[in-house]
């Protein structure tokens, strides 16, 4: 699937990735029912599955295992580039970090720091003997490196009601929403909507 997400998925599939987030538990039978009562729009709990499928397949979505936040210390790993050694050794560098267990994301920055990473280790201790190890391995390439460590972390998932301003970039979209709000007032006062809950990607 490109990055052109809207390319590829229409706006239904949308708003079933959608109710998929916000009842990360329920079934295919249950999300078919939700999308009748929301939006109007009938699937039969087979096509349901099949469709969710094809997006985990396609890439659009993962099922992943997130560990309690409390068995891990997590830190903020970021890397400037002593650029006479990069062209040499960054490469061998790029290739450690990605294949750490220890590294949890890693990504490109617009900033003097064009590596930055999010790191877990037990302590603060293995950290710091990581780092020592990594500097060991890789210091030539590395020009300044800082880390922050990570405390009280207050939140950490994808909210589904973030897909309204996808599923609002297409006619048909809109049309979807609107028919929900339709629906929701046409339920009373007394409606609630589904609570968002974690995707864990």
């Amino acid at each position: 699937m490109s990055d052109d997400t809207l390319a590829d998925i229409g706006a239904r599939d949308l708003i079933l990735l959608q109710a998929r987030i916000a009842n990360p538990t329920a079934s295919s039978r249950e999300l078919s029912e939700i999308l009748k009562e929301e939006y109007d729009i009938s699937l039969s709990h087979n096509h349901v599955n099949t469709l969710l499928r094809e997006m985990e397949t396609d890439g659009l979505f993962r099922k992943t295992v997130v560990p309690r936040r409390t068995l891990f210390k997590h830190y903020v790993f970021r890397i400037a580039f002593h650029y006479p050694n990069f062209r040499d050794h960054w490469e061998d560098c790029y290739d450690a970090l990605v294949e750490d267990p220890h590294v949890l994301m890693f990504f490109n920055a617009d900033h003097k720091y064009r590596w930055q990473l999010i790191t877990q280790f037990r302590s603060t201790e293995q950290m710091d003997e990581w780092v020592t190890s990594f500097f060991e391995d890789h210091g030539d390439v590395i020009d300044e490196f800082e880390t922050t460590s990570v405390h009280n972390l207050h939140k950490f998932k994808t909210d589904a009601a973030i897909f309204d301003d996808l599923i609002s970039e297409t006619e048909e979209g809109r049309e979807y929403l609107e028919r929900r709000g339709d629906l929701d007032s046409e339920a009373g006062p007394d409606a609630t909507p589904g609570a968002d809950a974690a995707d864990a990607e």
